[in-house]
């Protein structure tokens, strides 16, 4: 597959703004339905290297993980999912960078979730605005990837009294960020 160079953004830092942007997860429940799930507290870094290449990294805190139910937000804080004493955040680093032929933006990175790093593939976009309401240049990266949490330790589950599983194995993680550009001084 032919890839074309990222040139949309110019060279530089940008820093996240927490007010419009979110991560979130979601994963098969009871096989009928989608649970949807995201964290409060985390930070992202995105740069423009001089050869237009992104380098997106992003830290969770896991504690920070909302859902629905007060009993299960415990539950995913324990060893049976998250093992939030030992481990209390997810990282991920771009490993590269590329846009596909159709313009799909696709990061490869490193993942890691329980002390367990994957390598990973998003894919999604990316948006530029070189003059917001303020006049200051913004950048868009919204993107999904799902990954198989058995991989990552997190492998609780409970059969279904006629078949199935309470919880699906595969987990898709959506960010959606929006970063300014830091001026320089």
């Amino acid at each position: 597959m032919a890839t074309a160079q990222i040139t949309t953004v110019p060279a530089g830092t940008y820093a996240v703004d927490p007010i419009h942007s979110s991560i979130g997860f979601s994963v098969k429940h009871m096989v009928v339905s989608t649970f949807r799930g995201s964290f409060a507290n985390w930070d992202a870094s995105f740069n423009v290297g001089e050869d237009g290449q992104p380098q997106l990294t992003g830290t969770v805190d896991v504690a920070s993980i909302q859902v629905k139910d007060p009993n299960l937000t415990a539950h995913l804080l324990t060893p049976d999912f998250f093992d939030v004493e030992r481990h209390p955040q997810i990282t991920f680093t771009t490993t590269g960078a590329r846009v596909s032929d159709d313009g799909e933006l696709v990061l490869d990175g490193e993942l890691t979730i329980n002390g367990i790093s994957r390598a990973v593939e998003a894919r999604g976009s990316l948006a530029y605005v070189s003059a917001d309401m303020g006049g200051g240049e913004r950048v868009g990266v919204d993107l999904e990837t799902i990954v198989d949490r058995n991989e990552f330790g997190l492998k609780w589950n409970a059969p279904l009294p006629k078949g199935g599983f309470a919880l699906g194995d595969e987990v898709k993680l959506h960010v959606e960020l929006e970063f300014s550009r830091v001026q320089e001084s």
